[in-house]
């Protein structure tokens, strides 16, 4: 699809029965319903369609492919069905737009990215179609960290040449060559308490144990390397005259280097099996990971490909390293070579101010449709 035969209006209805969905990653049958629709979009113009099933937790994943008999994919397309916003969300706020920017629950994070998937695919040529092998990934849970999805996207992307998703164009316009990677803990501290004022010496602090936590692992932030540690929430305690016997905290860490995130890793298995204090006990459960992405070689040169191809169309490409995930740190990670925002321009996402730049919309079909025909000519 070229952007002169691109309509807006049709876009906007189109995109509308996705984006007026509440499918938060924890509202299994919301996602399910998008699976729905994207299913029968696809098995409309001829594809093959199968679901995965990851359990009652979340919905299910989806493969679209125009070759199911393919035991190798030439290209992988990944786009997320899942939002962050709970159930209720779609009654208060649904898509709206103005002049220059739609708005709406996911609608660049990421349903303007699973449209332009799909519409890319309607409009490529036959020859294309006979030339190449392609997957359609569509999973349930990028939001929370891919958890369930993230093995079975892997599977497909180790059978893949290359990975292009879909997420949303930064705001300046920029794709992304790289992410950092992320690791997310719940970690629970017990310990003993006491009175303190009468027998302090009876209690073991479960405060005191999480406040060495926060300042023995703060000093492995590393600014110049990108290693960051960050702990978001605390709790625990129930009155300044009781030692407390439970603490608990949320940690978040992002790195450009896997290892050091490894290294981490292993200070903090350490600091589990060795606490400061006897007597206490800690419960750690790591409850996200995405390896980092940095491109390779090979994705050098499908990044080379990208802007050629944007040069072709009048559409110049430029690139960021960003520090949030997707789903291309998992494949990415793998070697795979994997660019990332070949969606809209998009922002503010997570936010009741999420938004998408309308007149960045077709500009963003035709690169995404060239960038496959290119590639289909040098295969």
């Amino acid at each position: 699809m070229t952007s002169k035969e691109f309509k807006l209006e049709a876009y906007l209805e189109e995109l509308k029965p996705l984006v007026n969905i509440d499918c938060g990653t924890c509202t299994p049958a919301g996602v399910a319903k998008v699976a729905d629709i994207m299913t029968e979009k696809y098995e409309s113009i001829g594809w093959h369609v199968t679901r995965k099933d990851f359990g009652e937790q979340v919905g299910p994943g989806v493969l679209a492919t125009n070759k199911p008999e393919a035991e190798q994919f030439d290209i992988m397309l990944i786009g997320h069905m899942d939002t962050v916003f709970p159930e209720g969300t779609v009654a208060e706020w649904s898509l709206t737009h103005d002049d220059e920017k739609a708005y709406g629950p996911g609608c660049a994070d990421m349903k303007s990215g699973l449209l332009n998937i799909f519409l890319t695919a309607s409009s490529l040529p036959a020859d294309v179609l006979d030339r190449l092998n392609i997957a359609v990934v569509m999973n349930p849970d990028e939001e929370t960290g891919s958890i369930a999805s993230g093995d079975w996207i892997k599977s497909i992307a180790k059978k893949s040449q290359c990975v292009l998703v879909a997420e949303a164009a930064r705001a300046d316009g920029s794709l992304v060559k790289a992410r950092k990677g992320m690791a997310r803990y719940a970690i629970e501290f017990n310990g003993k308490a006491a009175h303190a004022g009468n027998e302090p010496e009876k209690g073991v602090s479960a405060i005191t144990e999480l406040a060495h936590w926060i300042s023995t692992l703060n000093k492995e932030t590393n600014f110049e390397t990108g290693t960051t540690l960050n702990f978001g929430t605390v709790e625990g305690g129930t009155g300044s005259n009781v030692v407390p016997d439970f603490a608990a905290t949320a940690l978040d860490i992002r790195f450009w280097d896997n290892d050091d995130y490894t290294a981490l890793e292993q200070k903090i298995a350490d600091m589990v099996a060795n606490p400061s204090l006897e007597g206490i006990s800690i419960n750690l459960n790591r409850t996200a990971h995405k390896p980092a992405f940095t491109p390779n070689e090979d994705s050098e040169k499908l990044m080379a490909l990208i802007e050629e191809t944007g040069k072709s169309i009048d559409l110049p490409v430029t690139w960021q390293a960003v520090g949030g995930g997707s789903d291309a740190n998992l494949t990415g990670s793998l070697g795979v070579p994997t660019v990332d925002g070949l969606g809209p321009i998009g922002g503010a996402m997570h936010s009741r101010n999420e938004f998408m730049v309308l007149d960045s919309i077709g500009k963003r079909l035709e690169l995404l449709r060239a960038v496959i025909i290119n590639i289909a000519e040098k295969a």
